[in-house]
């Protein structure tokens, strides 16, 4: 398995724009890619124009080639251009629970 951690912060004008991409991008990815097994969307309490992103993908072939090589992936990177002002990527791979591997 293989974790993809994104923190992401979004023009304050464009807060409305990001969720419908992001939300579009979400719901793509996990009915249209075997390899995404989450894509958890969170926006920090006290800093509402900053998000994460938890995703776990059966490995990194299913990030880096599948996911990033999906056609709604295009149509997010358009969104990203768009509204948002920083990200930055984590990658991991996941060690507890053991029952989910």
């Amino acid at each position: 398995m293989f974790t993809v951690i994104v923190t992401v912060d979004v023009r304050p004008d464009r807060v409305g724009e990001f969720l419908e991409g992001i939300t579009a991008n979400a719901r793509a990815s996990l009915r249209d890619e075997p390899g995404c097994l989450r894509f958890d969307v969170h926006r920090v309490d006290d800093q509402p124009h900053r998000f994460l992103l938890h995703e776990i993908y059966t490995g990194e072939q299913a990030f880096y080639r599948a996911h990033r090589e999906a056609p709604h992936y295009a149509d997010w990177l358009k969104v990203v251009d768009r509204c948002v002002l920083a990200k930055s990527n984590l990658y991991a791979t996941p060690i507890l629970p053991a029952e989910q591997r």
